[in-house]
């Protein structure tokens, strides 16, 4: 772990936080939805832990640009955890909102966020509705790195009643999920190994967008947790290009934070304001 306590301590720490969290709001339920990435896949484990599978549901929205192994291990993981899930295809849903834009937008089909963002605020627009209409809190399943550097889109794949992993840099998710899967496999194997990716076009990876986690990670730790300038990291080693290029994603995208829901403090350095932590 980046943070100096141990997985185990972080581990009973967001099981605990999470209880708090949902007796503080007298609600017992949680949705979210599982895309058969690492991040969905231990928030529901987590809070599975927390709540009981009775209390939680997980939908499946998969898109055009959905992979049939990233289906596969969102079921998985369902059936390993006992919760309810559905599956919601969200593929003719984005059509048609691409076919009502076309007095706005014409009929230039050029690719870019605008097409990523809106498949990711139609899963949020779904995950809002089952909210409402089953009285579930919906859990955000954005992390610490994500966060730091704006890779989510608001009123979409941000939104939320509560991130759980919002003080969890993504080196230290997959540490996490190993360590649920020490006894037996809950998170299925093909989850842990796969490369991130939103999937929100063809072949996407993170890496097209961001820095190598394994790079960028222990570079954010000393940008945020040390408070280490950035001219620092680079007479230490750390290479400029990166270094420049993750202050300048941070500086871009501090906006966001914001408009984010509360979140879960296991460190000393959330990115959150104090009015947003979830403290025990």
């Amino acid at each position: 772990m980046l943070n100096p306590k141990s997985v185990e301590t972080v581990h009973r720490e967001l099981i605990d936080l999470i209880r708090v969290f949902f007796e503080r709001a007298h609600c017992k339920k949680a949705v979210l939805g599982l895309s058969g990435g690492i991040d969905s896949a231990l928030v529901a484990a987590l809070v599975t832990e927390a709540l009981g599978p009775e209390n939680v549901t997980g939908i499946l929205m998969p898109s055009q640009f959905s992979t049939l192994h990233s289906v596969n291990d969102a079921v998985e993981l369902s059936s390993n955890l006992g919760i309810q899930y559905y599956i919601v295809p969200i593929e003719k849903i984005y059509s048609r909102y691409m076919m009502e834009l076309v007095p706005a937008f014409g009929w230039d089909n050029t690719w870019d966020n605008t097409q990523e963002n809106l498949q990711a605020r139609i899963r949020g627009a779904i995950l809002m509705a089952y909210s409402n209409r089953h009285g579930a809190l919906v859990l955000n399943t954005s992390n610490k790195s994500e966060m730091a550097m704006g890779y989510g889109t608001l009123y979409g794949d941000l939104c939320g009643a509560l991130m759980v992993l919002g003080d969890l840099y993504k080196v230290e998710v997959f540490e996490l999920s190993r360590y649920l899967n020490r006894e037996r496999e809950i998170i299925p194997v093909s989850t842990l190994t796969k490369a991130p990716s939103a999937e929100l076009r063809d072949d996407q990876k993170d890496s097209d967008s961001l820095p190598p986690y394994e790079v960028m990670d222990p570079l954010l730790y000393a940008l945020i947790e040390k408070e280490m300038a950035p001219e620092t990291l680079i007479q230490e080693g750390a290479d400029p290009a990166i270094v420049e290029r993750i202050v300048r994603l941070r500086s871009a995208s501090r906006f966001k934070a914001l408009q984010l829901p509360p979140m879960l403090k296991v460190s000393e350095k959330p990115l959150l304001d104090p009015s947003k932590w979830v403290t025990l």
